[in-house]
């Protein structure tokens, strides 16, 4: 006896997507860029705090550091006849000489009571990557009293 075959399962015969090789395929994409982006040095955690809606009664008796950024890239501290160049090479991005300065005054004024304050003048036209290795470097010098400040003497 033949056996004869009979249409009643229709529905099991439907076409299915394989996607077993797209997921390979996506896999690999996925690899392929982890392993070809560039890996970028880890920033520090630059926390912000706002300023107080009264203002202190007592003003600090520390003066505050200065740091400006113009748009090359150079960095100095102090403004007017006192101003000092520090950092000029914008490929370094470790800062040394400032982190020294920002050591040696942080130690000073937490020995004399004092919070450090820096203040921070940025050219409009300097690179952003760059205040941010001067933010980097007041992280690393523990400094968290940082203002931005558009009042300069000499610009």
């Amino acid at each position: 006896m033949a056996r004869k075959k009979t249409a009643d399962n229709l529905e099991e015969d439907e076409p299915g997507l394989d996607i077993s090789s797209l997921i390979d395929v996506c896999f690999l994409l996925l690899i392929y860029f982890l392993v070809t982006t560039t890996i970028q040095p880890r920033e520090q955690d630059l926390n912000m705090t706002l300023p107080a809606a009264a203002p202190t009664d007592t003003p600090p008796t520390l003066a505050p550091m200065f740091i400006k950024v113009d748009k090359s890239g150079s960095i100095y501290i102090n403004t007017g006849p006192s101003q000092e160049a520090l950092d000029s090479d914008v490929n370094v991005r470790k800062l040394p000489l400032l982190k020294e300065r920002l050591d040696s005054y942080a130690a000073a004024a937490k020995a004399g009571g004092n919070q450090p304050i820096v203040q921070i003048w940025a050219d409009p036209e300097a690179m952003q990557q760059r205040v941010v290795d001067v933010l980097n470097c007041l992280a690393s010098a523990q400094v968290s009293s940082v203002t931005f400040t558009d009042l300069v003497d000499n610009p």
